[in-house]
Parts: structure tokens; sequence; C-alpha cells
């Protein structure tokens, strides 16, 4: 169980610090320019992180297949945020892995 949570933790950290520093401008104009479709298909890149287009978290968060994570600090949080997203600080997340659900996709933001 110990090794689960570490390994948890270790795919959580890494998603979130490579997912945040990546910009992917070409991913989001196809996006935009594709009559407002969401995109499904997983785009490969190099960190393994799937990305969701804001149609596609839009409609995930209306069924409730998504939880929605701000990583970004009390007061970027307190400026904006996403409606029904949780605010768990990156350098937090460990000690909140508990209340991540296993059966919801998480989609971090930080930007």
């Amino acid at each position: 169980m110990r090794l689960l949570t570490l390994f948890t933790a270790a795919l959580v950290f890494t998603v979130l610090f490579t997912a945040c520093n990546a910009i992917d401008s070409k991913s989001n104009s196809q996006a935009q320019s594709s009559n407002n479709v969401p995109n499904v298909a997983s785009t490969p890149y190099s960190d393994g992180a799937r990305r969701v287009t804001v149609q596609e978290l839009e409609t995930m968060m209306k069924t409730g297949s998504a939880f929605v994570v701000d990583v970004r600090s009390q007061d970027s949080y307190d400026a904006g945020h996403i409606p029904g997203a949780k605010l768990i600080p990156s350098g937090d997340i460990l000690n909140h892995l508990k209340e991540l659900p296993r059966d919801k996709l998480i989609v971090t933001y930080c930007s």
C-alpha cells in the first residue's frame, strides 16, 4: 500500500509539473478550428500526460466525470478560478492524496 501511494504521488508530481510547463499552441489552434468539436483523441506528448480542451472539460464537469484541481497559490485562486475547482497548491499534493477520486479523470491547471 505504501509503495502504491509513493508511486501515485510520483505520477501526480510528474504530470503536474510537466503539464504546467508545457505549451502547445498548435494543439490549441487545431481544437479551436474544428468547429468547437472536442478533440477526444489523446495527443502523444513526451511527458505522457493527456491534455483536454476547454470543451472537453466543460462536458466532463457537467457529467461529473472530471475532478478539477487548481494547483496555484491561494492568492491566484482567490483572484479567479474555474468554478468547482478544488485548490490544492502543487507543494501540498502529497498531503491531499486521499482527497483525489479514483473513479474520475483528475484535471490540473496552473494558469
